[in-house]
């Protein structure tokens, strides 16, 4: 009895010590990425200081916003171990959708939770194929972006649509509390309903138990494909939302809108420390890593560099950040 008792406590403190190092290495990385943004908004400051200005500060936060939005959905994706390419044409089908809508006479508050609802269906229904159908959810929402896009362009046969809403429309995406943007606040406020969901409920455990093992997930009776299914609706969701708050910010739908997000998003998912193998990361490092990716930007046209060296720039950023977390991973599992 006395051995039995020991055998499950010493079992226990293997366990426990065995988790240490991987909240470790999730601490390293977060915390790295929040010295580097620190640090980097210094050296901003230093090399060009219309940047630390009121004006630029809100700009480059209603700039980053958009993608950031997306960015927190794709975060839940890759958690499960999954992948959405498909978010930029989402967000382009919900920015149009919006702006139709609304000309058409559907008050605001309809035309908007309609296009964030399509968004969350044309999701929901590549999660479902990947999920239920075991098709792989890079090719399912390569599809997607395809034929997404190309529905886009049908709606007004590749034309902007006017969004003749109210002036509460426009201050959605355009306006301004002091000199905090309102889409900001959208942003801050989904990054902390993402963070709780995910670190405070029962379906935050079922995406991080789904993402670091499916089979035995499955086998512990989780609802694998139900979870797959709704964190890719949530995806698709969040970026309708980013659509419909780019139009209200233009007061146009373009259907040619974010071409090339999904890359942006993903990129602050891996940055962020997101493993991209799932079950590993969170919202916290997506929103740094956004906002790190924005400042590097800003910097670089505050300094007049060519958009073409900022793309080198982000590139090698990205294949740094690739490096450290699998060492910090590789550590991790040592240890």
């Amino acid at each position: 009895m006395t051995t039995s008792i020991g055998s499950s406590v010493a079992a226990s403190a293997e366990q426990a010590g065995g988790a240490r190092p991987r909240r470790g290495a999730d601490l390293i990385v977060k915390s790295n990425l929040l010295l580097v943004f620190l640090a980097l908004c210094v050296v901003a400051t230093l090399l060009a200081p219309q940047f630390l200005t009121g004006r630029n500060i809100a700009n480059l936060l209603q700039q980053s916003s958009l993608t950031g939005i997306v960015a927190i959905g794709m975060t839940m994706v890759v958690l499960t171990a999954g992948i959405d390419l498909s978010v930029g044409s989402v967000a382009a089908f919900g920015g149009m959708t919006v702006a139709i809508l609304m000309t058409s006479g559907v008050p605001v508050l309809p035309a908007i939770l309609l296009s964030v609802l399509a968004g969350a269906v044309f999701g929901a229904i590549m999660g479902g194929l990947s999920a239920y159908l075991a098709l792989p959810a890079f090719m399912t929402t390569l599809a997607g972006l395809t034929a997404i896009r190309g529905l886009t362009y049908l709606l007004t046969d590749g034309k902007p649509a006017e969004a003749a809403g109210s002036d509460a429309f426009q201050l959605l995406g355009g306006g301004f509390i002091g000199y905090v943007p309102i889409v900001g606040i959208i942003f801050v406020m989904i990054t902390i309903l993402a963070a709780v969901v995910l670190r405070g409920t029962t379906f935050g455990e079922y995406v991080y138990a789904v993402g670091s093992n499916k089979e035995a997930a499955r086998l512990s009776g989780l609802p694998v494909r139900g979870v797959i299914t709704t964190v890719f609706a949530v995806s698709g969701a969040l970026a309708a939302l980013a659509g419909v708050l780019l139009t209200s910010r233009l007061t146009v739908g373009q259907p040619t809108a974010f071409n090339g997000l999904e890359l942006d998003a993903i990129a602050a998912v891996v940055l962020g420390g997101t493993n991209l193998f799932g079950g590993r990361g969170g919202v916290f490092g997506t929103f740094v890593a956004v906002l790190l990716l924005s400042v590097l930007r800003n910097l670089c046209n505050l300094l007049g560099l060519n958009s073409f060296f900022q793309m080198v720039v982000t590139g090698l950023i990205l294949l740094v950040a690739l490096v450290l977390n699998m060492l910090i991973e590789r550590r991790g599992a040592r240890a």
